[in-house]
């Protein structure tokens, strides 16, 4: 992992690709994959290449990617323009931030090669979506991290609709905070919906700490983007101020402080697919359209969206469907760390509208877009990001329904994770009952098995977003009381500082699976475990020589 990284810059403006193949000739939507074609191959392949739609339907409904059950990835360096006056030096999966969206329908069996034309090692995890074990992406654990050169192609069956995403899990806190990510989309046959957004959620450090520039031009710098141990965000520890002191620093070597952990001020630059503020597209409605927003978190902070002008409703968290969703207004939705969570309106109030962050934090002005009527010129109606708002429950949403587990049943195990910020030989860890990953205890279970687990959040100021591979989990209660709305079936769950909660799984999926908090400097930092099925026996045997960083 010290090998310099040959720079590859983009040449003028790279963009991001929405959801795919739009008009080159508008700013909205342009796909980037296809820039630059005399220093890159074609990027994303499909080998039953869908008819081009007519480009005025591309500006006007978004569109998949492509159509087919077969995609090419590769990794890359690139450069991404968040706005007209900032642009980052990233790495990206097929030229753009967020990287290709794949949709598929349910029961499609999907290929996905990854090609790595990076010089550090890669690979894809399926967030929260139940693969074979043998296809998580796990460094060291499930496969070897994907190293230059070299491709790993990964197959499963599309089994469960939902909004999930995918992202590198080899050395994970600076692989996802330099681009590394793209998202999931299995559709559900029986839904339709006249304009269905997927909006990505990220922040970024305007500093340009991460400036690939100085290497392009022969200069060397401490901040390598091929060296890890210059670009470490495991334990990174910053005030603002700090801010435009980044360069070349060893962020290995920093201290925390305090208690609270990280300072996540450091990163001041919030984006929606990779474009912040004004630049971000509008996503254009017409009177009368059934919409569907898949809003997911990449990033590190927990991030609260508010829809202006209409009543809509949640109707699914994770992927995973919200019964009998009733309509709300004007509530926060808050999306911590890997969650996701999915809105529906009937766009029936013409006019141009915000959906935007809400809070009083400058940083969040950055993070908006529009919801523009057609036809309609009307001025954007005005931010209140922040003024009060209600917060939005999902603990307490929607109508109960039988489920597979209740607070009164046996279980064969019982679980407590106690979730705590500490210090330990002078360096701030996260720990998990007083230890830190690897010499965590893992959850060893039987297939079948049902399986209860406690989170207690004994930090002081840190969330703990904790996501569960390879299953999905039931929340029973929080804080003592059960559930009193839908059932919520989540494979991520933030914890907030002072919070318990009871949650459930069943052994459905055999297996050597992580369970580990979602702030990607937690993980970094200690707080995981696994999940281990007795007597699951892979094939895979590690590489001692490619350098696997499973966190």
């Amino acid at each position: 992992m010290k090998n310099k990284l040959k720079l590859l810059l983009a040449i003028g403006a790279i963009g991001i690709v929405l959801t795919g193949c739009f008009d080159n000739n508008k700013h909205e939507g342009m796909d980037h994959s296809n820039m630059n074609k005399n220093e890159q191959k074609e990027a994303l392949t499909n080998t039953t290449k869908p008819k081009q739609e007519p480009n005025t339907a591309m500006l006007t409904k978004q569109t998949p990617v492509v159509n087919g059950k077969e995609y090419t990835i590769t990794a890359q360096a690139s450069n991404l323009k968040v706005s007209n006056d900032k642009t980052l030096p990233v790495w990206t999966f097929n030229n753009s931030v967020p990287g290709p969206e794949i949709r598929v329908k349910v029961g499609d069996t999907v290929k996905i090669n990854l090609k790595n034309e990076l010089e550090e090692p890669v690979s894809i995890h399926w967030h929260g979506y139940p693969v074979p074990n043998a296809m998580d992406g796990i460094p060291g654990v499930t496969q070897d991290a994907v190293v230059a050169g070299k491709t790993f192609t990964y197959e499963f069956k599309a089994t469960v609709p939902g909004t999930y995403w995918y992202h590198s899990h080899q050395d994970s806190v600076n692989q996802l905070d330099k681009g590394l990510y793209g998202t999931f989309i299995v559709e559900d046959p029986n839904e339709s919906y006249d304009r269905d957004y997927t909006l990505v959620l990220d922040e970024w450090m305007s500093s340009g700490s991460m400036d690939m520039g100085k290497e392009a031009e022969g200069e060397s710098s401490n901040h390598d983007m091929g060296n890890m141990e210059g670009m470490d965000h495991s334990q990174m520890g910053h005030s603002q101020s700090d801010s435009n002191e980044m360069e070349g620093m060893d962020h290995s070597k920093m201290n925390m402080g305090d208690m609270g952990g990280h300072d996540m001020s450091m990163y001041d630059l919030f984006t929606i697919n990779g474009k912040s503020g004004d630049a971000i597209n509008k996503l254009v409605v017409k009177e009368g359209d059934k919409v569907r927003i898949r809003l997911i978190n990449a990033g590190y902070i927990t991030h609260t969206m508010h829809l202006h002008g209409h009543e809509f409703k949640i109707i699914a968290s994770d992927g995973q469907p919200v019964n009998s969703p009733a309509v709300i207004t004007d509530q926060g939705i808050s999306i911590a760390p890997g969650e996701r969570y999915d809105i529906e309106f009937t766009a029936n109030n013409p006019g141009n509208w915000l959906l935007e962050e809400h809070g009083k934090d400058e940083r969040v002005k950055n993070m908006r877009t529009v919801i523009a009527y057609e036809g309609v010129t009307a001025q954007t109606d005005a931010s209140n990001a922040k003024e009060q708002l209600p917060a939005f429950d999902l603990t307490n949403y929607g109508k109960q329904a039988q489920t597979k587990f209740s607070l009164n049943q046996k279980f064969d195990q019982d679980v407590l994770m106690n979730l705590n910020t500490e210090m330990k030989d002078g360096k701030m860890v996260y720990t998990i009952n007083g230890k830190v990953f690897p010499d965590t205890d893992r959850i060893k279970v039987d297939k079948g098995e049902k399986v209860k687990v406690t989170f207690v959040n004994k930090s002081m100021k840190d969330d703990h977003p904790m996501h569960l591979h390879g299953h999905f989990f039931q929340v029973l209660s929080r804080n003592g009381n059960p559930l009193e709305g839908s059932p919520v079936i989540k494979d991520t769950l933030n914890v907030k500082p002072g919070e318990e909660y009871v949650i459930a799984f069943e052994a459905d999926n055999p297996g050597d699976w992580m369970f580990h908090c979602h702030d990607l400097h937690h993980a970094a930092d200690g707080m995981v475990t696994d999940v281990m099925y007795n007597g699951y026996k892979s094939n895979y045997i590690p590489d001692p020589s490619v350098g696997n960083k499973p966190e």
